[in-house]
């Protein structure tokens, strides 16, 4: 007699997936990436090209995806789709990177960043405990040196990881309906900043800001500026590609992924234009390149410092959303992998009161402990963006390759400006990918020898399937 096989269950909403698409793209990044593009950029029209140019890019990205989920709604995102356009072999690549080093590095980044929130606030939080000096003889030119301090924030990242994967792992509708209350939170205060810079006085008379890149840089200068702050920006619309990792648990996928998609990118892009303007409208421009709490600062400059706490505690609340959304859905790579036979077995297996993969939501907290104990998650948060946008490109050109190896299979949404749109966003993609490479050559490397590591096991892996199964046939 064969045990029937517990499948996920489709508990996500309209609503939820929505929150899952705008959850996750608004959080720590729109707080901590318009210092950094203002710093990159060097004038206002390189960020707010960088703004666009992101959201288009993203958005295009979001077009192509909304297809892909809709005509293959399983649980995995890139994984399901790289599996069926390329083989069993393209799919897992991109899970070992996403279960093993992707997004426990992203989870532990974002809980880190929570924790520099609530240092504003509580600076005994980033008191240094002890520090350790690190630079590995022989590659100082490509690694550089770095200290690493361990603080109070480390373990408290992880007691928020661990909360975090709890929930999610006592059920997918407890976890949505807990993303949709912290989205309501982390947009209203959003909205609060922008608001409060908007209906300030005018500020004192001051220089004006640069605008237009200075006359002394060059075209090459520019581009590498714009090149610089659209990465940044891109980091900050990063999460626009997490829904389709729970695509089997989407109520009615066909219109919900890509109203979720495309509404909350676009949505997304609407916030950030104008959170970077209210900025620029109550701080120089110079300020604002050198804070490193952007959404106090302002606050602080207009209304005090108590404010200020006030707008700090929600840039924390705002960074637990986003580590819910991605708990929520990062899970769903290893528990797809595992149950094709091709990961670790302890990922494998559907709760059987919960209905959620909650051997996998384990392991992934375990790993993102882990590294949020090391201090070393940033790092590894910015090798692996670079791992990432390769691994969008591919997928979009599965797309391309399935229009043509399976024309007849069901495609309840199709891509708008096909071939174009998600053409244009290949070349994006590439073209990030490789100017990241080129700029840091070293750590994108590396990224690059951690991936392919994961051909070995791949290929143990298939050895020890039966001759049967999906992962033994190429």
């Amino acid at each position: 007699m064969t045990e029937k096989r517990l499948e996920l269950v489709r508990g996500l909403g309209a609503w939820a997936s929505a929150a899952i698409v705008v959850g996750t793209m608004i959080g720590t990044g729109i707080f901590l990436k318009p210092a950094e593009m203002a710093r990159e950029g060097r004038s206002v029209s390189v960020v707010f090209a960088a703004w666009i140019v992101g959201a288009i890019l993203s958005i295009f990205g979001a077009f192509s995806f909304a297809e892909l989920g809709s005509m293959i709604p399983e649980a995995g995102g890139e994984y399901a789709y790289l599996r069926r356009g390329f083989g069993p072999v393209w799919g897992f690549l991109f899970g070992w990177m996403h279960s093993i080093v992707g997004r426990p590095s992203s989870l532990a980044s974002i809980s880190a960043g929570m924790m520099r929130f609530l240092s504003f606030l509580l600076p005994v939080v980033a008191a240094p405990l002890f520090s350790i000096h690190i630079a590995i003889p022989g590659l100082t030119g490509w690694i550089k040196p770095y200290d690493f301090v361990f603080t109070w924030a480390q373990p408290l990242a992880v007691v928020w990881l661990l909360i975090m994967t709890g929930i999610n792992y006592l059920g997918v509708r407890l976890g949505g309906a807990v993303q949709v209350f912290l989205t309501s939170i982390k947009i209203m205060s959003v909205a609060i900043v922008i608001g409060v810079a908007f209906f300030s006085p005018a500020p004192a008379a001051r220089a004006p800001d640069p605008f237009w890149p200075a006359a002394s840089m060059g075209g090459g200068a520019i581009f590498s500026a714009f090149l610089a702050a659209l990465a940044a920006a891109l980091w900050a619309y990063d999460g626009w590609e997490d829904l389709n990792l729970v695509g089997s648990e989407v109520e009615n996928p066909q219109k919900n992924f890509p109203r979720a998609l495309v509404g909350g990118v676009g949505f997304v892009a609407v916030i950030y234009l104008l959170f970077s303007a209210a900025c620029l409208k109550v701080l120089p421009f110079e300020s604002v390149a050198a804070s490193r709490h952007i959404a106090s600062d302002v606050v602080e400059h207009i209304k005090g410092t108590t404010a200020a706490a006030w707008i700090t505690l929600a840039m924390a609340i705002s960074a637990l959303g986003s580590m819910n959304s991605s708990v929520l859905s990062g899970a769903r790579v290893g528990y797809a992998m595992a149950r094709d036979g091709i990961f670790f077995k302890i990922a494998d297996g559907i709760h059987p009161k919960f209905r959620t993969p909650g051997r996998s939501l384990l392991f992934q907290g375990v790993l993102a402990s882990l590294m949020a104990l090391t201090g070393t998650f940033e790092e590894l948060t910015n090798l692996f963006i670079f791992a990432a946008w390769i691994f969008y490109a591919f997928a979009v050109v599965a797309l391309f390759r399935m229009r043509k190896t399976e024309p007849d299979l069901p495609r309840p949404y199709r891509c708008w400006g096909y071939p174009w749109v998600p053409g244009l966003f290949v070349a994006g993609a590439l073209a990030l990918t490789v100017n990241i490479w080129l700029d840091r050559p070293g750590r994108s490397s590396i990224g690059l020898l951690l991936i392919l590591a994961g051909l070995p096991f791949y290929r143990w892996w298939s050895r020890s399937s039966s001759p049967g199964s999906d992962s033994a046939r190429g």
